[in-house]
């Protein structure tokens, strides 16, 4: 009799090309199927997605959430067990080999806490406080949802919740444009979500997010997560996520000025 656990991966993808192969390259051959939902892309990911035959595409609407798409993903999967990636993420060796060891082990936790390594300007960051970046992303098949009204959400999981040993890799930043350019983005969700808490634009908001918030990070950041162990990176990275804070203040303002229009 054959006790061997069965493993899905679910994905959302939205214009992916470049990250798309990478990814399905070192999961294809030892997952049981590969769930990706997709937000009508326009771009060549899902012909590329097409070549893996355990590929299952589900076309969906772009979604305000990213995680509304992964969670639909996650639906439809069939699997015991349920590995939700980004498609800006790569599964190492010793990471799948951890995987198939925890999954037909026969644990008694229903979701695993995974570190990433994040690569930025070159390398993959060590201090900063953006290593180890813990994310929930194994779980049991029926165990683990995603809450979906946060870019920056865990996963909640029914029962007890162990750590894996290996890491993630994880390419989010392969430019300084494109670290720019999500840090738009999650300013934006962010700027959102202070406004659905009723943050209003005075002289008190003001000095905290234009100087108590970024100075604060910076410094947590850069001196007492030791950014400046990963040299001119790790400057880069504290620096300029501190600048999220004055960025979604403003945002939080036009919000208010567009209401009024």
């Amino acid at each position: 009799m054959n006790n061997k656990s069965t493993i899905s991966i679910a994905m959302a993808t939205l214009n992916e090309e470049s990250n798309i192969t990478r990814n399905l390259d070192a999961v294809h051959d030892w997952v049981d199927e590969i769930i990706i939902v997709d937000e009508s892309s326009t771009d060549n990911t899902l012909s590329l997605a097409k070549k893996y035959s355990k590929v299952k595409i589900i076309n969906t609407k772009h979604q305000p959430i990213f995680h509304i798409t992964k969670q639909k993903a996650i639906d439809a999967c069939t699997s015991d067990w349920i590995l939700q990636l980004d498609t800006d993420e790569v599964v190492t060796p010793d990471l799948r080999n951890e995987i198939l060891k925890v999954i037909n082990s026969n644990p008694s936790e229903n979701g695993f806490w995974i570190n990433r390594r994040n690569f930025f300007l070159g390398k993959f960051l060590t201090k900063g406080g953006i290593y180890p970046d813990s994310t929930i992303r194994l779980y049991r098949n029926g165990k683990g949802k995603l809450p979906c009204q946060d870019v920056h959400e865990q996963a909640q999981i029914q029962g007890e919740i162990g750590h894996l040993k290996f890491d993630l890799l994880h390419y989010s930043d392969p430019t300084f444009s494109r670290f720019i350019l999500r840090n738009d983005r999650y300013s934006s969700l962010l700027a959102t979500d202070l406004k659905k808490q009723n943050t209003k634009i005075n002289l008190y908001n003001f000095i905290i997010f234009y100087f108590i918030k970024p100075i604060h990070w910076f410094i947590l950041s850069y001196f007492l997560h030791k950014g400046f162990v990963d040299g001119f990176p790790g400057f880069v990275f504290s620096y300029y996520s501190s600048l999220r804070f004055p960025a979604m203040y403003v945002k939080l303002y036009e919000l208010y000025k567009n209401e009024k229009v």
